[in-house]
């Protein structure tokens, strides 16, 4: 019969025919028959199943290998031995060089007929050791599934005692070796389904023996560690985490990152391949292990470890969210990595040029997990908003892209914030802040934030920037007995030479601070401001004065000499003079006191006064627009400072109002002095504001500095509670109060009041209203008769002669920005630009000024922003726009330098008389030196980090370009199914690059 059957088989008749005839021998096979006959047959279709060359002579030896397994048991058995089976796996079947692949299924097929067999037990004992020799082999990944097959179906062969353990370790690197060299979805895709069997069978084995998987866990993580493998381990591991039960997981981490003998760089390895497994589409519960394993490093403090890991892992698990299949656990690992890594802007840096795609992708997609996604993402980045403020250039386009999603409120985030960070310790991280390779580009330094300190790094660097105060201090003798001062020159003299990147001030923070403020928390930099300018005056007023740079021109009278003398250097930079008069309203009597000042604090008009339209003795008016260029229409220009006002109502005939303007644009062709008369009140045709119209006004409720500085100048009536003492009446009278300035400062300072006090929820809340910031301000200066003649004669200009005021030209040197909405929160950072005279400091020919259209308004000077230690090119445009985009990012103080003019020509003359004499400032040796030995330990601490660093990135796992899964996304965008970027999946290229 088995002559009959394999000349059937071998034959060239159809299939059909064939099937026939195999039928009748089947079924013939069923009846009795002798030994002999049935051996023959059952050499035949072992033959046929191992070794047949099509998949039909496959199926009919196994069809006649079950029949005479059931219908003749005994012989099956006597064939189906120990011996045989030895000889199967351990020589394989066929000729050599072609052993056949199907014995494992052949063994799996006969073990069902010798279960009850009494060589069962000899049977089981064999295969126990053989399987284990098998995996020692490192069999392929079909081969693996082949036994994990048998051992799953049939448990009793599954190896006991030590050996399976080992047996469950070989079978973990089994899996390290995995690798599915063909890009096909279907190969794909039985690839998977192989990987799945043999982590089954581990599962299997665990639920059954518990004691198995730490070693296994051990063994997994000694492949992982490793760092002396050419080819990193398969991702395919990712398929054992996911059935270790989560409740041995504590236990687990808490052992591994306790141990000693685990070096940093084999757990950085381990860590940075465990988080590409959020790549692996069929794992369970693996974002747990990976946030878990990083909570745990935390925990012993291995920042070192996870800054390294996370800046380089970072960006690879973000490009997973444009894949549905593994976007959850993704999605769970980016939360944490961004939400722990609170110590800098850096990692969260690195994923801004991706968000909007992403953004898009999803939105594309309109699924629930891609909506789901996006309300979680756009959530932690405004997280991160909140955690890094100060951004706007960089945060712009991912705002755009987030602005239709919600926006979680302050609790939220701060919960988010404060149960995610690596250590509530602050100077715990500070060793590893920040982490700057080199110098900014724009060759500014920045200042390291020494705990919430930021309201002095932004003031420090906006005193840095006023080029003339600088100078000065920078030109200071040594032992001028101003300990503080000194400190401030030091600071300074770093701030301008050094070779890092970014200082620490904590050697000024300790002598500057005040004594009221609590260490470590939030502060205002106003206030901090007026104290520190308050303690450099005083002490200079008390010691040695070191001002004497300033010499007498040939032009100061000596009481002129006198009087600049006697000023401290604050004075003479900072301080300004301000007459306050009270006018009797019964009486009409007028008491007046003049009184110094550093700064104007502004406050906000109440909402229902329209300051444009009133009538105070001295209006505002801007110089400057809002935007850097001039539209080419001046009808279309939208968002302009250009403000119509009402003519001011004088209070006194002797003293006509005199408006503080604002430089604008002019018309082609046309220039303009914003210093003459003629700046203002010029009939419609030719003055730019009429021609430009209301369409050029600001938004109705939006405010400017002029509206403020109108409030402050305002008459206030003294009445009710506020009555007035008048001493010639000798009782309490009606009266109205104003304040006019009498002497301009050399910088301006003001300081916008946005911080009041709220009794109903006992905090101090924060006024949120947009400000327009002009970029030139021109101010009314009130002076007396004498000096009102002295300086029209000096200026040939009779347009000011008996006003009893001048017009100042200051120009924006810095705005210091304040993000939050509380003054015991949020963070400061500044714009600066370094303000100087574009023509000599001396006046031209004819005495007059430098015009504003020759000038240019000064929009060609460079600004810069200050964030703590990032320093980066920024525009005005950034400046203006800022609480547009962030409207929690508000401007909070100014600073304005007074251009060369009527009332400042004394000062600026003296300056730049000791400019042509000393040139750049000239440091003195002690300084120089200390900033050379700095320089040079810096070079050497350059060099031992970038050893180091060398030693850790060479142990990071080398994985697939991340950047990839973006560049497929933006050609690919015609791609669906399940795993695709878009809904459901692409082509088997972007399946293959998601899991491999």
């Amino acid at each position: 019969m088995d002559k009959i059957l394999e000349a059937v088989v071998m034959s060239s008749y159809p299939n059909n025919v064939k099937q026939g005839l195999v039928r009748r021998v089947i079924e013939a096979a069923k009846q009795p028959m002798d030994s002999e006959q049935c051996w023959s047959m059952l050499e035949l279709s072992t033959k046929l199943y191992l070794t047949g060359d099509t998949k039909y002579k496959r199926e009919i030896g196994k069809e006649v290998l079950e029949v005479y397994g059931h219908y003749h048991p005994e012989e099956f058995e006597e064939f189906f031995n120990v011996r045989f089976l030895l000889s199967l796996l351990q020589e394989g079947y066929g000729p050599l060089g072609k052993r056949s692949h199907y014995v494992l299924d052949y063994i799996q097929l006969g073990l069902q007929f010798v279960l009850e067999s009494p060589s069962a037990n000899s049977i089981f004992s064999l295969l126990r050791i053989e399987v284990l020799r098998k995996v020692c082999e490192r069999p392929s990944p079909k081969q693996c599934a082949k036994i994990s097959k048998l051992l799953t179906q049939h448990p009793q062969c599954i190896p006991v005692g030590k050996h399976q353990v080992l047996f469950c370790q070989q079978l973990i690197r089994c899996i390290g070796l995995f690798q599915c060299v063909s890009e096909g979805e279907e190969d794909i895709m039985e690839f998977l389904e192989q990987v799945n069997k043999v982590s089954g069978l581990l599962q299997r084995i665990w639920r059954a023996q518990t004691s198995a998987i730490l070693p296994s866990l051990k063994e997994l993580f000694t492949i992982i560690s490793s760092t002396e493998e050419q080819e990193a381990p398969s991702n395919a591991l990712a398929s054992v985490v996911q059935f270790v039960p989560l409740e041995l997981m504590d236990g687990v981490i808490r052992n591994l990152t306790n141990d000693d003998s685990i070096t940093d760089v084999q757990m950085m390895t381990a860590v940075g391949r465990m988080i590409d497994w959020v790549s692996w589409p069929l794992g369970k519960n693996i974002d747990k292990w990976i946030i878990a394993l990083l909570k745990g490093l935390a925990a012993v403090k291995k920042f070192s470890i996870l800054i390294e890991v996370t800046l380089s892992k970072i960006e690879k698990v973000f490009s997973k969210l444009l894949y549905p299949i593994v976007r959850e656990g993704a999605l769970s690992v980016l939360q944490y990595m961004l939400l722990s890594f609170q110590h800098s802007h850096e990692a969260f840096h690195l994923l801004l040029p991706h968000i909007p795609r992403l953004v898009a992708s999803l939105k594309k997609e309109d699924s629930n997990s891609a909506t789901s996604s996006l309300e979680q993402l756009a959530e932690l980045i405004h997280c991160m908003f909140f955690r890094f403020s100060g951004f706007p250039d960089l945060y712009e386009p991912v705002l755009e892209a987030v602005k239709a999603l919600p926006i979680p409120n302050e609790d939220r985030i701060k919960h988010l914030l404060g149960q995610n960070a690596w250590t509530s310790q602050k100077n715990e991280l500070a060793c590893f802040y920040p982490r700057l390779a080199s110098k900014s580009e724009t060759g500014k330094i920045g200042l390291i934030n020494l705990g919430n300190t930021c309201y002095m790094n932004s003031i420090i660097q906006s005193l840095f920037m006023a080029s003339d105060f600088r100078h000065s201090v920078l030109n200071l003798t040594e032992g001028n007995s101003q300990p503080l001062m000194t400190k401030l020159q030091w600071l300074f003299a770093f701030l301008e030479h050094s070779q890092r990147p970014a200082i620490s001030p904590e050697s000024f923070l300790s002598a500057s601070w005040p004594p009221w403020f609590t260490p470590g928390a939030q502060q205002d930099c106003s206030e901090y401001l007026k104290y520190l300018l308050d303690r450099l005056h005083e002490e200079e007023k008390t010691g040695k004065r070191i001002y004497q740079k300033l010499k007498e021109s040939n032009l100061m009278s000596q009481a002129v000499e006198h009087h600049y003398l006697n000023k401290t250097l604050i004075e003479k930079m900072f301080g300004g003079k301000m007459m306050t008069k009270i006018r009797c309203l019964k009486c009409l009597n007028v008491s007046s006191r003049e009184e110094a000042f550093t700064d104007l604090s502004l406050a906000f008009p109440p909402p229902d006064r329209h300051v444009r339209g009133s009538t105070s003795v001295l209006q505002v008016e801007e110089i400057g627009p809002q935007f850097i260029e001039p539209p080419e229409n001046p009808t279309q220009l939208t968002g302009s400072p250009w403000i119509r006002r009402k003519a001011p109502v004088a209070r006194d005939p002797a003293a006509p109002s005199m408006p503080v303007e604002t430089l604008g644009f002019q018309e082609p062709g046309e220039v303009a002095d914003p210093l003459s008369g003629n700046a203002v009140g010029m009939d419609a045709a030719k003055d730019p504001l009429s021609a430009f119209g209301e369409q050029a006004c600001a938004p109705k409720d939006s405010r400017s500095v002029s509206d403020l500085i109108n409030y402050f100048l305002s008459p206030e009536r003294l009445t009710a509670e506020n009555k007035y003492h008048c001493e010639k009446c000798a009782s309490l009278q009606d009266a109205e109060k104003v304040a006019e300035l009498t002497e301009g400062p050399h910088y301006l300072i003001l300081t916008l009041l946005r911080f009041s006090f709220d009794p109903r929820t006992m905090k101090r809340k924060k006024i949120l209203d947009n400000v327009s910031i002009p970029v030139v301000l021109k101010l009314p200066i009130l002076v007396a008769p004498e000096e009102t003649e002295e300086v029209c004669q000096r200026e040939k200009d009779g347009a000011a002669l008996g006003s009893g005021f001048m017009s100042v030209v200051y120009d924006l040197c810095s705005v210091v920005v304040h993000s939050g909405i509380s003054s015991e929160s949020g963070h400061y950072y500044c714009y600066s630009r370094e303000c100087t005279d574009t023509i000599p400091h001396g006046q031209p020919q004819d005495g007059m000024p430098k015009s504003a259209s020759d000038k240019q308004l000064d929009f060609e000077i460079q600004w810069y922003l200050f964030n703590d230690t990032r320093v980066s090119f920024s525009s005005f445009e950034s400046v203006s726009n800022i609480t547009s985009f962030f409207p929690k990012d508000t401007a909070y103080v100014l600073f304005y330098r007074q251009r060369p003019g009527r009332q400042s020509c004394l000062l600026h003359e003296a300056l730049a008389e000791a400019g042509r004499l000393h040139g750049e400032p000239s440091l003195h040796k002690d300084l120089m030196e200390a900033i050379s030995k700095d320089n040079i330990l810096y070079l050497q601490e350059q060099e031992k980090e970038a050893r180091n660093r060398a030693a850790y990135i060479s142990a990071l796992p080398k994985s697939p370009l991340w950047w990839r899964d973006f560049d497929r996304d933006k050609d690919d965008d015609n791609s669906s199914g399940g795993c695709s970027p878009a809904a459901g999946g692409g082509g088997s290229g972007s399946f293959h690059g998601l899991v491999f």
